[in-house]
């Protein structure tokens, strides 16, 4: 299964069968994790961890992200360890976006995590069985990024994203939505920017197009990301 084909078949997966990963599989996880495409002048930090170094959730692993506490971290954060869970899903795996579950030991610039591992969760059959907001609501035109921005996962599938599409850019912008954005403090609806960033990356990559640059800009309170592509 291609990343582009796990997007539209991937599952938030919360149970874990508990069969350990080889040494290998690790491994590759770890290097799709440290080679991860960043957005323009932005970094991060990824280390993978056992059950019972997270407080809040029981899975076999988990990858933990480190960043600088500010929106474009957020974003970045999400946008590579998108790659990671759709990397996981496409393999086979199972794996759910944590914003709440903490490391077991206080850790500095801790972010965000994702946990995953074997499970017997099925995966989708495709785009219609997602429970997601109508494509009108998030984009003014129907086209393949769209559509892969649609099913992107977010905290309580709160969806705090826009799309414009201009000469060769696609721009990701945030919008929070009622309550949701009260209750999510705006850094994971930030980060669940970024993974939006990542699925219409993918649906670009997919379509033969070479990314070219992904920026984040935050103007006062108005936070946005560009996509630049040929």
């Amino acid at each position: 299964m291609t990343l582009y084909e796990a997007m539209f078949a991937r599952r938030s997966v919360r149970k874990f069968d508990g069969k350990p990963l080889d040494t290998k599989t690790l491994a590759g996880i770890q290097d799709v994790l440290n080679t991860a495409d960043m957005m323009k002048g932005q970094e991060a930090r990824f280390e993978i961890v056992r059950a019972g170094a997270v407080r809040g959730m029981k899975a076999p692993y988990y990858a933990l992200a480190y960043c600088r506490a500010d929106a474009c971290a957020y974003a970045n954060v999400g946008y590579a360890l998108s790659k990671c869970d759709l990397f996981l899903q496409s393999r086979g795996l199972g794996s759910v976006f944590l914003g709440m579950a903490k490391p077991a030991k206080r850790s500095e610039n801790f972010c965000v995590m994702l946990a995953f591992g074997n499970s017997g969760a099925p995966f989708r059959a495709g785009e219609g069985d997602f429970n997601r907001l109508p494509l009108a609501e998030i984009s003014g035109e129907d086209n393949p990024v769209a559509h892969a921005v649609r099913v992107a996962p977010s905290a309580m599938n709160s969806q705090p994203w826009k799309l414009a599409f201009g000469d060769r850019l696609v721009t990701v912008g945030y919008f929070g939505r009622g309550l949701k954005r009260v209750l999510l403090k705006n850094k994971l609806n930030i980060v669940d920017v970024g993974i939006a960033c990542r699925h219409a990356v993918v649906a670009l990559q997919n379509d033969g197009k070479e990314i070219l640059a992904v920026t984040p800009k935050e103007i006062d309170k108005d936070f946005k990301v560009e996509i630049a592509y040929r």
